[in-house]
């Protein structure tokens, strides 16, 4: 009888024990500073008088557009999805995320091994192919004739979005949410699915953002692990 009075306790123990421990939301920049985050901006080398591209103010994470170049993670992931706020706080312009980062400067001398998703103002979404490669439906109506594609130098490496008018006027916030699974990328502006991949050449890497013309301010950038 005491162990069958016991039975309900063992049994509540053995479910709370086999709970899952997959962690949650992972904050990768802290408000504060850019620790967990390092800097590859080629006009840097050597010269310590080169005003910094990416720093932090007011709690918010600034790419100041030039000197051009990336903000990468130390880390590598892989199967998460990365949601990012940001605006174009001054004047639309360029900049974009890049996920499965690998080689740097692999592209002119700046852009690293990757597969960029695109914050361009009136872009948001496309997929830039730097070094790496992935299939889209329609792919020569949004990539242009297949004998031109190619994932470096002057080749299309551009497959375009699917939508307009995702994105919010300059100055307010929009979001990106990335989800890259396996081989396989899906990207959402504002709630919006705005392009789906699959076949990706690479399916980790580093995440990296990039100082490209303009300032672009970040307030959050999380990955959840799937």
């Amino acid at each position: 009888m005491k162990h069958l009075l016991h039975a309900p306790l063992l049994l509540g123990l053995l479910v709370t024990g086999c709970s899952s421990t997959q962690p949650g939301p992972i904050s990768l920049f802290n408000g504060r500073n850019l620790d967990g985050w390092h800097s590859d901006v080629p006009e840097a080398d050597g010269n310590a008088a080169v005003a910094p591209s990416f720093g932090v103010r007011d709690g918010l994470l600034v790419s100041h557009g030039t000197p051009g170049g990336h903000l990468i993670t130390d880390q590598s992931y892989s199967n998460y999805t990365l949601e990012v706020e940001y605006r174009f706080a001054g004047e639309a312009g360029n900049c974009g995320v890049l996920v499965h980062a690998s080689t740097p400067r692999h592209l002119y001398g700046m852009f690293p091994q990757s597969i960029e998703c695109q914050l361009h103002s009136g872009n948001a979404g496309d997929f830039w192919c730097i070094g790496e490669d992935i299939t889209v439906p329609e792919m020569e109506t949004r990539r242009g004739p297949r004998e031109n594609w190619g994932v470096d130098g002057d080749k299309a490496r551009r497959i375009k979005n699917l939508t307009d008018g995702s994105e919010k006027p300059v100055g307010e916030w929009n979001t990106m949410q990335i989800v890259c699974r396996e081989r396989e990328i899906e990207v959402r502006v504002n709630g919006e699915l705005v392009n789906h991949g699959t076949q990706c050449t690479a399916s980790s890497g580093q995440i990296a953002l990039q100082a490209e013309g303009v300032p672009v301010e970040f307030r959050k950038v999380v990955l959840t692990p799937l």
